[in-house]
């Protein structure tokens, strides 16, 4: 993958997450911890599609019980 060097002006909380995330080996760089939150986001994203996709065709999004019984069978 070609890979393109750019700056951006994030919150300072946001830059000791990602460092931290480095000093706890949970990232190789800043640059890779950044560039797998824009992943997840753009996975999000394709997911939210699928399902606005798939709630039309099959009669729209849950009603009110139908929500209220999903959560009850996940426990929430």
């Amino acid at each position: 993958m070609t890979r393109t060097k750019i700056a951006v002006s994030l919150h300072t909380e946001l830059v000791d997450q990602a460092k931290r995330a480095v000093a706890e080996g949970r990232a190789d760089s800043v640059s890779a911890y950044v560039a797998e939150a824009i992943e997840e986001k753009r996975t999000n994203e394709d997911l939210a599609a699928l399902l606005v996709e798939m709630l039309a065709e099959t009669g729209g999004p849950l009603t009110p019980e139908e929500q209220a019984s999903a959560d009850r069978a996940l426990g929430r």
